[in-house]
């Protein structure tokens, strides 16, 4: 009796998984461009944003060159900091 119902029980457990993993073909519909009217004004538009962005990227930029150059000063006196410490670290075993 526990013979069958173990039998019984894997062939149901073999057929749910097998049938779990069965693929399913998915079809995707190829991509079409999208056809968009540009009117006069909408170009306009676009081309003054992209300036404006085009302006602000630039700025940006600038700031960060700012802010690197400001960066290298400081680890540049971090170093020579580094260095004068060391040598106090020196003479102050030889005395």
């Amino acid at each position: 009796m526990r013979a069958s119902l173990l039998s019984i029980f894997a062939l149901t457990l073999f057929v749910s998984v097998s049938a779990a993993q069965t693929p399913m073909t998915v079809v995707v519909p190829a991509m079409t461009p999208a056809t968009t009217a540009h009117s006069p004004v909408t170009a306009a538009v676009t081309t003054t944003s992209t300036q404006t962005t085009l302006k602000v990227l630039e700025a940006m930029k600038a700031a960060n060159i700012e802010i690197l150059k400001q960066q290298e000063a400081t680890l540049l006196k971090l170093d020579e900091m580094e260095k004068a410490a060391q040598e106090i670290r020196i003479y102050s075993k030889r005395g």
